[in-house]
Formats: C-alpha cells, sequence, structure tokens
C-alpha cells in the first residue's frame, strides 16, 4: 500500500510540474580537493564565513561520499549515474568505451526543456562512438568558462554546475600560492606553526607550510562560493533554485585525495531550499542529515526533485523528492591512479568501513609523480619516512597494505585503527565483507580485470557489455581475487597451482597475483610461473615475472617485462613498467640493472614511472 501511494503521489507530482511548467531550477557548485574542511562542519582551523551561512540556510549531509576518490572517476559516477566502476571508467585518467544505452543527466533535463550549463570541468574516463567524450556527448548546452544560466531563454528552467579549482592540490605550490597572495586575508587563516595535524602525518615545516596553505586556499574558496550564491540573488533567480554545494572528493594533501578512508571519499554537502520548494526539504534550515549518500545517488535526486523519470540504467537511487531512499551503507571504489594501479574497494556505514584491498603489495604512498610534484608535503613525508622519523601511524602510508581493514568511525575519525582481526568485531567485519561481495556481485565490477584485457574481452562491444554478459564468470573472479590477496592458497598452494592452468586468463592472472604475494615463499611455484612467462596474455607475463622477480629471477624475467613495455597496449606497457620500478625500488632486483633495461621513451603514462625511477636514490 506505502509504494501504491508513493508512486500515485510522484504521478501526480510529475504531471503538476508538466502542466505548469512550474519546476524548480538546479544549481551545484563544486570545489575540489576537499573533505568537510569547513567552519559549519566543526572545523577550528577553517574560516568559511559563506558556507556557514549558508549551511544555516540549507541542510548540512553528515555522511556524503564521492563514490571515488579522485576527480575523473568521481566525475564520470556523476555524469552516468552508475558508478564508474560498473561501467569500466574507473581508471584515472583513461578512455573506456560505454555502451549507447548509458544516459548522462544533462539530457534528461534538456530533452524536458532545461537549459543545461556547465562551467566547466568535464574529466570523464569515456569514449562515446570512438572518439573521447566531449560536453557535446553529454547533453550540455555549453560547458566552458563562459557558460551561464543567464544565457537561456526568459522562464526557461535550468541545471548549472560551476567549479572552482581553488582548493585544489596544485594551488599549494610556490609558483600557484604566491600568485594569489595579494588575494589572501591580512594573515595566515592559520600560521603553519598552529596547524593541528592529523595523527598519520608526521611533523614538519613542509608539512605545516602545505596545511596553512591548504586552509588559506579554502579561505578563497568559501570567497568564491559567496559570490556565485550572492550572483543568483541579484539575478532574482534564488526563490526558484534549490543550490548544492559538494566537494569532488576529499583531499588535497597526501593520504586525503586518492585514499577510499574517509580524508578521501567524505565530502560535505549543503543543500538549501527556497521557500517555494521547502516541502522537498529533508528538514528545516540549519538542520543537518545523518542519511548516507554517494554521488551515483545525486542525479537521481536532482532528477526526481524536478519530477522527471529516473532513467532506469541508473543505478543510483533518489535521497530527496517523492519516493526517496535510505540507504544502509554506500559502495566505494578506487583504482589506476594517474601511472599506479592499485585495486580498492570498500563498504561506508554510518559505524563502520570496511576495506578490501586487491592489491595489497602496493603502498597507499606510492611514487605518484603529479603529487610529488605539486604537493611538498609529499616528498617531506617520505624523507622522513626513510630517515626513520615517522611513528607506526605515519610510517603506514609508505609500507605494504592489509587486505582488510575495519574501523569503528566513532573512535577512530581518522582510520588508523585497524579492526580487522579482532575477535570482539567479527561478526560486523564478516557482515561487512558479505556486502562488499555482494555489491561487487550486483553492479558486475569491472575492476578486478586488469586494464590492458579490457579489449582483448569485450571484443568488438564494451568491457561493460562483457561484464554484464554470461561470458563473465564474475563470482569465480572475486573468489579468485579475494583468496589470492588474502592468502587463502590452500595446501601446498593448491590454488595457485589450479589458476594457473585456468582457460580463463583472469582466473590466471589472480592466480599468479596469489604468488606475488608470498615473496620469497613461492619459490616453491618456480615451474609455475616461469610457465606463466609464457601466456598468451601480457597482464598474466607481467604479474608471473614479478613474482619471480622476488625469488631471484631476474634473468629469466627482464627479457619479459622489456618486450610488453615496448610491445604491449598502454595499459600493458604500463603495468610492466610498474612492475620494474617495484621490483628496483623493494630491492629484488638492481635499482641499477632496473634503469638500464628500462626504454627511456615510454609512452602516457609510463613515461611518469620512467621519470620516478630517474629520481630514486
Amino acid at each position: 500500500m506505502d509504494r501504491l501511494l508513493s508512486l500515485a503521489l510522484l504521478l501526480l507530482w510529475s504531471s503538476s510540474l508538466c502542466q505548469g511548467a512550474d519546476r524548480p531550477n538546479i544549481l551545484w557548485i563544486t570545489s575540489e580537493d576537499n573533505s568537510p574542511y569547513l567552519g559549519c562542519y566543526g572545523d577550528v582551523q577553517a574560516q568559511t564565513p559563506h558556507l556557514d551561512r549558508f549551511s544555516k540556510q540549507g541542510v548540512r549531509y553528515l555522511n556524503a561520499f564521492s563514490s571515488a576518490p579522485v576527480c575523473s572517476a568521481a566525475r564520470s559516477t556523476l555524469i552516468t549515474g552508475m558508478n564508474a566502476s560498473t561501467l569500466g571508467i574507473h581508471n584515472h585518467r583513461s578512455s573506456v568505451a560505454v555502451p549507447g544505452g548509458v544516459v548522462y543527466y544533462p539530457q534528461v533535463f534538456r530533452e524536458a526543456g532545461y537549459y543545461c550549463t556547465n562551467n566547466s570541468k568535464t574529466d570523464y574516463n569515456m569514449s562515446i562512438k570512438g572518439k573521447r567524450a566531449s560536453w557535446r556527448d553529454v547533453g550540455w548546452h555549453e560547458s566552458s568558462g563562459r557558460a551561464h544560466y543567464r544565457n537561456r531563454r526568459k522562464d526557461q528552467p535550468f541545471f548549472a554546475v560551476f567549479n572552482t579549482t581553488l582548493s585544489h592540490e596544485g594551488q599549494t605550490t610556490d609558483k600557484a600560492y604566491r600568485g594569489r597572495m595579494k588575494e589572501n586575508p591580512p594573515r595566515r587563516v592559520v600560521p603553519p606553526g598552529e596547524v593541528i595535524l592529523p595523527p598519520y602525518h608526521p611533523d614538519t615545516p613542509v608539512i605545516r607550510e602545505n596545511w596553512s596553505r591548504y586552509f588559506d586556499n579554502l579561505f578563497l574558496m568559501d570567497k568564491w562560493v559567496g559570490d556565485k550564491l550572492r550572483e543568483l540573488e541579484e539575478l532574482g533567480e534564488a526563490d526558484n533554485t534549490i543550490v548544492f554545494y559538494y566537494a569532488d572528493h576529499g583531499g588535497a594533501l597526501p593520504r586525503g585525495k586518492r585514499n577510499i578512508h574517509d580524508s578521501g571519499s567524505r565530502v560535505p554537502l549543503i543543500i538549501r531550499f527556497p521557500e517555494k520548494w521547502k516541502h522537498l526539504a529533508p528538514g528545516k534550515p540549519g538542520e543537518t542529515s545523518d542519511h548516507l549518500v554517494a554521488f551515483v545517488d545525486f542525479p537521481a535526486t536532482a532528477v526526481n526533485l524536478c519530477g522527471l523519470e529516473i532513467p532506469g540504467i541508473w543505478e543510483g537511487r533518489p535521497f530527496l523528492g517523492p519516493g526517496a531512499q535510505e540507504r544502509e551503507f554506500v559502495y566505494l571504489f578506487r583504482g589506476r591512479m594517474d601511472e599506479r594501479y592499485d585495486t580498492v574497494r570498500a563498504i561506508r556505514t554510518k559505524e563502520h568501513l570496511y576495506v578490501h584491498n586487491f592489491s595489497p603489495h602496493r603502498p597507499l604512498g606510492q611514487a605518484y609523480t603529479y603529487p610529488f610534484r605539486v604537493l611538498a608535503s609529499m616528498g617531506s613525508w617520505y624523507e622522513a619516512f626513510r630517515a626513520g622519523k615517522c611513528n607506526d601511524v605515519q610510517a603506514r602510508f609508505w609500507k605494504r597494505k592489509q587486505a582488510e581493514e575495519l574501523y569503528l568511525i566513532k573512535n577512530d575519525p581518522f582510520q588508523i585503527r585497524n579492526l580487522a582481526a579482532d575477535k570482539e568485531h567479527r561478526d560486523v567485519f564478516n557482515g561487512l565483507r558479505t556486502k562488499l561481495w555482494n555489491e561487487v556481485m550486483r553492479t558486475r565490477d569491472t575492476g578486478l580485470i586488469p586494464e590492458g584485457m579490457y579489449a582483448r574481452l569485450s571484443g568488438s562491444g564494451t568491457i561493460y557489455e562483457f561484464t554484464q554478459s554470461e561470458d563473465y564468470p564474475a563470482d569465480e573472479v572475486l573468489t579468485a581475487a579475494s583468496k589470492a590477496v588474502r592468502g587463502d592458497l590452500g595446501p601446498e598452494f593448491s590454488f595457485i597451482r589450479k589458476c594457473a592452468q585456468h582457460e580463463s586468463p583472469l582466473i590466471r592472472y589472480w592466480g599468479a597475483t596469489g604468488a606475488l604475494m608470498l615473496g620469497k615463499e613461492a619459490a616453491p611455484l618456480m615451474d609455475d610461473l616461469v610457465d606463466l612467462l609464457d601466456d598468451p596474455v601480457f597482464d598474466v607475463r607481467v604479474v608471473a615475472a614479478e613474482a619471480l622477480g622476488h625469488i631471484g629471477e631476474s634473468a629469466k624475467i627482464l627479457p619479459v617485462l622489456v618486450k610488453v613495455v615496448n610491445e604491449g597496449n598502454v595499459y600493458e606497457s604500463l603495468a610492466a613498467a610498474n612492475a620494474l620500478e617495484a621490483l628496483g625500488r623493494d630491492g629484488a632486483v638492481p635499482m641499477a640493472t632496473i634503469k638500464a633495461v628500462m626504454p627511456k621513451k615510454v609512452r602516457a603514462e609510463g613515461a611518469r614511472v620512467v621519470e620516478a625511477l630517474e629520481k630514486i636514490r
């Protein structure tokens, strides 16, 4: 009965909107690389008066999450209304083909008569009809620094996005920061010596300086938001516009952006409803909501608020408007970041964070070229680690990860005390692991497929179509991947030996990964791994070669890895370059040897690996 009543109300709501052409405008104001470091969220270091005032006018969400902790994967999720991990567009950055049935939210609004503008970041990880997706492909009327809702026809409703990079990690460099000094407040928002550091950061002058600059940048970001809100008032549109403010993911200092913990995934979200549309609000102005929401839900919510039909292919659910639904948990994901591979999936409830690392041999603090270039704090932290000046919590960033993690949020807001092995929390741990497995299976997550295999497996279609078909052994792949990284390898490594003979390259890949997890203890598997060096699939060869490198077989593996770097597709080549660099960094193969064999000219992101190699002492 309740369901029928909700449906009837939705139909009545939609009908009245269509007849009266009376729909709210939607304005999304977005900032980059900032967790809820705002005064209205209780951050005592922040000076954000405009957002603090805006929070008193709207509803502030306490449990809002970017589905992925990096811009391109997060924005790809937003524009499609689907988890980027479902479509195979979760790796930062990439250009993966998506099927024709995908519906982009600007198209929905545009077809309903809305004027749709984006000012101006896109950053979509996909190609459409054989070319990289452009703003026109996804339905914007205009996407540029000039795009603005004031350019629409009179009385036409609008959906508009304005984005600022003022809080982006790149804005903490000397050049960028000094260039804006005249716009900064008369004194530092937080002088370096007064910064309250998170427990995972060592106390160095450089890290303190980076944090101080970041709070100055947040001050400028807040002023920019205030300008956008004032403009809406001056143009007479505030009374008919529902305004969202949110950040694209957490950040911006190391262990924020790119990391799936709250410091990388939790974002501020404030939504203001004018008097005319206050019946759609989840609370009164100035109140908070503890509902769990994720980016995958934003398009469905905006469409629902305007009385439009939510496309059936979308995975998100509306958290506002008729038939709004509350989540028990959100599903989070991360894949390759720039030139560095990693695969992580997580479940976040109000009380817990459960993380499954499918690449535990890669530390959180990989040698990413870009953050090392723009964040002085990244290099300072690494130098402190190398000098033995980090405590256990701070050093963990640069070390091998545990396969699974569990955190109790209220007691551990920074997620530094892993309870995965704690017997007292075993029931919660098992329950959340099951939820994660169910989400991987339900969405047919593409993340357990090496990026280099996409073209081989998808053929003339897309990787999404492959994983949604019966040809994809989803359950078998998930089981193999999880066993491999957790060390559940059976007596005498029977699991790995069985995988090595499997007909599917995906199972062979994860079997070889299980051997890689063992390090030197994989010696009894040498013959099995040597056989895999001739595997018809390059990604399998790469993982087998890296595993052999750790048991002293460098003479056999170097020609294999160099061949893949030179002859593989861009993603296979990148994986091989990463394997070579990791072997040298771990001391499994002399760094001088790695530098000698690594090609000097490597395509695309692989060149960054070569750049990182040259900097290793």
